[in-house]
């Protein structure tokens, strides 16, 4: 039976990412050897569309091997000073794609940095560890900032006394980043700082801050959800748990095969939905699925 289907308009690719795709297919017209520092995205599928176009995933130690003249991308996400110099220390081209929204947090962490130093002030990331975002973050400002995954992670903070600003990645969830900054004034205190000491930037992109009341109203919406992303993507995890939380009947997945008949009831509404790094197409697939089974 077929059943009645509709995709969220609102997710899929965010600016950012839809800048660097079409910047990386510009440029594999050219035919020449070209690699993507990384994944230019992290969905699978897309990179696979990506990779018979001659797109090629590398990692930072690959550098040192690829051959002269050819293109290194730098996709959204942006990367540490160090990176560029490597770069220019070789016979390559470089290809900027990191997102205008990353390159603006760079630029603001690495001012405030150089602002709270001689107060011995404290920078502190709400990020995920190792995410290639964050760590272009942190290369701004020399490694000397402290990186949060959570709220736990905060009581492990020594503070030095000098004043301390607060940063989030930019596709972290904004009710935790709320969470985040409440809990961080509230040990200052705790430790007789004054309020006036604490400095938070509001860093999440808006796409992402407004996509997640839009997409729980959505997923209240409809009676089953399916919520496509790859598995390696952050923001493919808060925005899952926000459909989750939304309605219970919420389902991630990759691609139209990991689909299971068992989750289905006859009088099912399904709504398709995903995020900032999940392609409309293969939303489009995974609709054409569900009305088929």
């Amino acid at each position: 039976m077929g059943y009645q289907v509709e995709i969220d308009k609102r997710s899929g690719f965010c600016s950012g990412v839809i800048r660097a795709i079409r910047c990386a297919e510009e440029a594999l017209k050219e035919n020449k050897p070209m690699f993507s520092l990384g994944a230019i995205v992290h969905n699978n599928e897309e990179l696979h569309r990506l990779a018979a176009k001659g797109l090629r995933v590398i990692k930072h130690s690959d550098l040192h091997h690829i051959p002269e003249g050819s293109t290194v991308l730098i996709r959204a996400h942006g990367e540490p000073p160090s990176t560029y110099e490597m770069v220019a220390a070789k016979n390559i081209s470089l290809l900027e794609c990191t997102c205008p929204v990353v390159l603006l947090l760079q630029k603001k962490i690495k001012k405030e940095h150089a602002r709270i130093m001689p107060e011995k002030g404290q920078i502190v990331i709400f990020g995920k560890q190792g995410h290639a975002e964050v760590d272009g973050l942190v290369g701004q400002v020399g490694g000397d900032a402290i990186v949060v995954e959570k709220l736990q992670d905060l009581d492990h903070i020594s503070f030095s006394g000098g004043p301390v600003s607060l940063f989030s990645q930019t596709t972290q969830n904004p009710q935790e980043y709320v969470k985040i900054r409440e809990r961080l004034l509230h040990l200052m205190q705790e430790q007789g700082m004054t309020p006036d000491r604490f400095k938070v930037f509001d860093t999440i992109c808006s796409q992402v801050d407004g996509r997640q009341t839009e997409l729980a109203r959505f997923a209240r919406s409809r009676s089953l959800i399916l919520f496509v992303a790859g598995k390696e993507s952050s923001n493919g995890k808060v925005l899952f748990r926000t459909c989750k939380e939304a309605n219970p009947r919420s389902y991630a997945i990759e691609k139209p095969e990991d689909i299971s008949l068992a989750w289905f009831r006859p009088s099912d509404t399904v709504g398709i939905c995903g995020a900032t790094s999940t392609p409309f197409w293969l939303m489009e697939q995974v609709a054409e699925k569900v009305r088929n089974l």
